[in-house]
């Protein structure tokens, strides 16, 4: 029968019921002695077993990412685990909201990761992990429900030898997140849950499941068989090392896959890190193949609105000058050029005696200067920036 609410197991009283796990009923509850609150997980008949496994594995691991176990106990025939209460909501709820935002998805991936790492590094793995069994509190992501969890033997030179639990070819888990070994009806060992941490995380970024099919013989077929859509093709603001990745989790073959959480870790702490670098935010809307382009047009168009202004500017009152060179008497000007600044004037001056010497003349002065060592200059001519003056002489 269901427990309600002021049924005591022990010393722990029956709150709320919270849901229906796959080994049995979850309650909210509080623990009278310590007056805290607490999860009560009720194991369905026949399950002792997976109480039994699930006890050993959550006691063998201490993470901040997994859910802590507080008890075990056995009252009226009910056999029952005392767990941390989680004040958040499942993976899976969420995810129907549609994708996590990338950043959080990182956050996450990273926490569920380290927390397989851990698993792994104490000899157990998960073989269920799904968004099902991830709650999201506001402490992080937590993995949950190691019911099927699995020990594994170490032995010489084979870190991933493992102890089979179930019978040949009966499949335990749930389908639409086991790697293709399980579905051959092969043993477990760490690189299938990097398998379904690669189903996970792809699901986070994407909203939708690597693969799918109308029946349960074809969603096995798909995930024997079938290629993952690319990542950046469903999500396209996801760095593209993601797809590296997420690809290296999925790889049909154990031994093509990432062969230790712990790398997964690294690798998605990198890219997070290089999705807070101002060359990697979000990533940019503008890629780094178009920033060129960009720069550029934004360059032409302020050239084009300087010319537009130039064209359409005021017209400003330009200072009227008029030009008059008089000779003195028994003086003649043969030549004469104005600077390119309109400033001066400059001309060859002929003397009585015949001698010929180059003057210059400010426009706005009647006063004329004459150039010393120019006797015999003819032709004169400005440099473009008017400041030089050129002519031309005969060698003597």
């Amino acid at each position: 029968m269901p427990l309600v609410a002021g049924d005591k197991l022990g010393p722990y009283e029956i709150l709320t019921p919270i849901g229906a796990g796959g080994m049995g009923e979850v309650y909210k509850g509080r623990d009278t002695r310590l007056n805290r609150t607490i999860a009560i997980k009720i194991l369905k008949a026949g399950a002792r077993e997976r109480f039994e496994r699930e006890a050993r594995a959550i006691s063998a691991l201490n993470h901040s990412h997994i859910c802590h176990l507080h008890d075990i106990g056995t009252q009226d025939g009910m056999d029952f685990l005392v767990m941390e209460y989680l004040d958040g909501d499942t993976l899976e709820r969420r995810l129907k909201k549609g994708p996590l935002p990338i950043k959080q998805a990182l956050t996450h991936g990273i926490e569920i990761a380290t927390a397989l790492a851990a698993a792994h590094q104490a000899g157990i793995v998960h073989r269920d992990l799904k968004p099902a069994n991830i709650m999201l509190v506001k402490a992080g992501a937590k993995l949950l429900d190691f019911g099927l969890a699995k020990p594994t033997i170490h032995g010489a030179g084979d870190s991933t030898a493992t102890l089979a639990i179930t019978s040949e070819n009966v499949l335990i888990g749930t389908v639409q997140y086991m790697a293709p070994e399980l579905l051959e009806g092969k043993d477990a060992d760490a690189r299938s849950d990097i398998f379904a941490f690669g189903l996970v995380l792809y699901e986070m970024l994407t909203g939708r499941r690597a693969f799918s099919g109308g029946s349960v013989a074809s969603l096995m077929a798909a995930i024997l068989t079938s290629e993952t859509p690319a990542l950046t093709r469903t999500q396209p603001l996801a760095p593209p090392e993601l797809d590296r990745i997420v690809g290296k989790c999925l790889e049909k073959d154990p031994a093509k896959r990432w062969q230790s959480a712990q790398d997964i870790v690294w690798e998605l702490e990198w890219s997070a890190e290089a999705l807070g670098r101002p060359s990697a935010a979000l990533p940019s809307l503008v890629s780094r193949p178009r920033l060129p382009w960009l720069v550029a047009g934004g360059a032409l168009a302020m050239f084009l609105l300087l010319v537009i202004a130039y064209l359409f500017r005021s017209p400003q009152a330009q200072p009227l000058r008029a030009l008059s060179i008089v000779a003195l008497p028994g003086h003649s000007i043969l030549e004469s050029v104005i600077s390119p600044d309109g400033s001066r004037v400059a001309f060859t001056l002929l003397d009585p005696s015949g001698k010929r010497q180059l003057c210059v003349r400010p426009l706005d002065s009647v006063q004329h200067r004459a150039i010393p060592g120019t006797n015999g200059a003819s032709n004169p001519f400005w440099s473009p920036d008017a400041r030089y003056l050129g002519f031309f002489a005969q060698r003597k």
